[in-house]
């Protein structure tokens, strides 16, 4: 299928500033992503990394990669997806994956089973990809965003606690959904949510021109103001999370080990 792909990639990371361009086996990270993008064979005029800085886009264009400088003004990496989707005159059909500059382990077909999600979905704004919860330490962590779909995968509501009553319904009930659930190996009614995104790019458009809603505020969740505008968004199901996205130096130790070893098989 046709679509795009976007990099989003900013250096003034609060928790870890620089990292687009830390090392990873010897190559920056962006590289890395660049190259999970590669791997889709969509072709690399279908590829763009999108940044406000200059040492992005030196290092970006100096490995062959077709790099576009926009404003340092964004909110988000949709907004910066939008300002490209906005320049180079693309149809509001044309489908767009949102690659975050910091996910070097995501897969060719995480990011091919985005764009056919919502190619598939013509009622859908915006597709992701979810996997199961497999242990009450991910139901706790707020880092880990928890999912609820529908039957028939439309997402109904992202948080990053637990939802049914936050911490409580897991001491009311969770001892019974492990003895139900293990048969699957979930856990409870949750998913785990993976943040990567396909939208169309009228989507793209109609959310760069929101306001932060209350919800979104207080999750911290970008996709609670598309909900909130009535977007539908389409969930795809994957059995394993891919590997860990790099926000903490801890983060990056973690994925250079796992590079290392993906590079010994």
């Amino acid at each position: 299928m046709n679509y795009k792909i976007i990099i989003p990639s900013r250096m003034d990371s609060t928790r870890l500033p620089g990292k687009p361009l830390k090392l990873i086996d010897g190559k920056p990270m962006v590289w890395h992503v660049y190259q999970r993008a590669l791997e889709t064979n969509i072709g690399a005029e279908n590829i763009i990394i999108a940044t406000d800085s200059e040492a992005i886009f030196a290092v970006a264009s100096d490995f062959g990669a077709q790099v576009m400088m926009t404003s340092s003004e964004h909110r988000s990496g949709t907004e910066r997806c939008a300002e490209v989707a906005r320049k180079l005159t693309w149809s509001d059909n044309e489908i767009v994956v949102n690659l975050q500059g910091d996910e070097p382990l995501t897969s060719a077909d995480v990011i091919e089973l985005a764009a056919s999600t919502l190619s598939d979905t013509f009622l859908a704004g915006i597709a992701t990809i979810a996997c199961p919860i497999k242990s009450e330490a991910e139901i706790r962590d707020p880092n880990c965003v928890k999912l609820l779909t529908d039957r028939s995968n439309k997402a109904m509501l992202f948080s990053r606690s637990p939802m049914f009553s936050g911490v409580n319904a897991l001491d009311r009930c969770g001892s019974k959904i492990n003895q139900q659930e293990s048969a699957n190996q979930n856990f409870g009614p949750w998913l785990r949510h993976i943040g990567i995104y396909a939208y169309r790019v009228w989507t793209l458009e109609s959310l760069s021109s929101l306001s932060e809603t209350q919800i979104e505020k207080f999750e911290r969740l970008e996709q609670l103001r598309a909900m909130w505008h009535g977007i539908h968004i389409q969930v795809a199901n994957i059995s394993e999370a891919p590997g860990h996205g790099v926000d903490t130096l801890e983060d990056l130790k973690r994925v250079r080990e796992r590079i290392a070893q993906l590079c010994c098989v």
